[in-house]
C-alpha cells in the first residue's frame, strides 16, 4: 500500500476523521502527518518517509501481533504499552488496514463525543 492509498484509507473510516501536521515547528517531525476521531489521534507516519505507522492497540494483542508479524514493532515516539509500529513498506494491507480500523475503533469508543 503506498501512501496516498493509505491516507485515502484512513479518510474513509468516517465523517469524524480529520488529518493534520501538527508537528510543524519541529524540524525532525514536520512532515508527520496524524489522523484524529475525537480529536485524539490513532493513526501517524512521516510523509518524506513512509515507513513506521503509529497506532493504538489493545494491550493484550501487542504482544501477540509482535510474535505473529515481522512488520509490528515498537512504535515511534509513543509508550509501548497502548500503540505499535506497522512497517508500510512489508505489512500485508490487509493488515495494515486492520489494525488501522481497530485503532480508530479504540479511539472513536474512548472519546465517544456526547
Amino acid at each position: 500500500m503506498n501512501i496516498e492509498e493509505y491516507r485515502d484509507y484512513c479518510l474513509s473510516l468516517g465523517t469524524d476523521v480529520e488529518e493534520k501536521l501538527p508537528f510543524t515547528a519541529f524540524r525532525y517531525a514536520s512532515g508527520v502527518l496524524v489522523f484524529y476521531v475525537h480529536g485524539h489521534m490513532f493513526a501517524f507516519f512521516d510523509c518524506d518517509h513512509f515507513g513506521i505507522v503509529t497506532l493504538k492497540c489493545q494491550l493484550e494483542r501487542i504482544d501477540e501481533l509482535r510474535a505473529t508479524y515481522d512488520c509490528v514493532g515498537k512504535p515511534f515516539n509513543l509508550p509501548p504499552k497502548h500503540w505499535i509500529g506497522v512497517d508500510a513498506s512489508t505489512a500485508p494491507d490487509q493488515l495494515l488496514c486492520q489494525l488501522t480500523r481497530n485503532s480508530y475503533e479504540i479511539v472513536k469508543a474512548k472519546y465517544k463525543q456526547k
